[in-house]
């Protein structure tokens, strides 16, 4: 049964914000990635868009979502579904860290607007 503790988890850092992977290739898992993102106060990613689907969980604190255009605010026990193909935005207006707990299926990748596409490790 694998099982990945805490102590084998591997953290990336990139636009401000933490991403700490627990399931990869690397610890076991064949289809899907997850990760605990930990994005803190003011803190605003660049829009990217992606190429998995993906199912971001909030965990703790609140964030401003643009998802294809459309901003909303998102609350601990919120769940987005982000599509395959859809553009994202995230910030943490607040003055707290936002915590979130994502899940997409291997082999994502995400493009930012000026076209630089991102291979997260986390992911992958």
């Amino acid at each position: 049964m694998p099982v990945v503790r805490s102590s084998d988890a591997v953290t990336h850092e990139i636009h401000g914000a933490r991403f700490v992977s627990y399931a990869t290739p690397r610890t076991g898992s064949r289809e899907l990635a997850a990760w605990r993102g930990e994005i803190p106060a003011g803190t605003k990613a660049p829009a990217h868009t992606v190429t998995k689907e993906e199912i971001l969980h909030l965990l703790d604190g609140e964030l401003l979502i643009t998802l294809d255009g459309r901003t909303e605010r998102v609350g601990a026990g919120d769940t987005l579904i982000i599509n395959a193909g859809a553009t994202l935005t995230v910030e943490n207006p607040t003055a707290e860290t936002a915590v979130t707990w994502v899940t997409t299926s291997l082999g994502l990748e995400a493009e930012l607007a000026d076209g630089t596409r991102i291979v997260p490790p986390w992911a992958n």
